[in-house]
């Protein structure tokens, strides 16, 4: 009976001592894959049939002070005296395409400048300010029609509940 509970016991042992090398295993197998996912989080392996990112290259207007046409090519501004001062204060902050658009007359010009300065940190423009106006009335005048014509010969309908 002696030798039966020593051979049962052996046998434990035996199947405990798998079970601890096999968990030793399977935690060492973990232990690498953490490592390599921390060392590569991108994970190149396990990337199937993606295709790679082509870097190209976009070509750079060598000169920034191209005019063509009398139009300053980088902004779109109107080659005129004052043109640069409008270019190194305005387009600082926001696209030329903004200050285009926006056609006023001198005394709309001053407010919303004065309007940046008190709330968007606009800096002191000092004798650039008149320069800028003056540039701005002359070649971007306010137009006479809004952004959109009135609407006329519309045929309009009641809508029935």
């Amino acid at each position: 009976m002696k030798k039966q509970n020593n051979d049962n016991q052996k046998r434990n042992f035996q199947r405990l001592y798998r079970k601890i090398i096999l968990a030793s295993v399977i935690v060492a197998i973990g232990g690498i894959a953490l490592i390599y996912f921390i060392l590569n989080p991108s994970l190149p392996a396990f990337k199937g049939n993606e295709p790679e990112t082509e870097i190209v290259e976009i070509s750079v207007e060598d000169d920034f002070d191209k005019i063509e046409n009398g139009i300053h090519v980088s902004t779109g501004f109107i080659e005129a005296p004052g043109m640069t001062e409008t270019i190194q204060n305005c387009t600082n902050c926001h696209s030329s395409k903004l200050v285009i658009q926006n056609r006023m007359n001198a005394e709309r010009w001053k407010s919303t400048i004065k309007w940046m300065q008190e709330t968007q940190n606009l800096w002191d423009l000092g004798e650039n300010e008149t320069i800028i106006i003056n540039y701005l009335v002359t070649n971007y005048p306010p137009k006479k029609v809004g952004r959109r014509a009135v609407l006329t010969d519309v045929d309009w309908y009641q809508l029935e509940e």
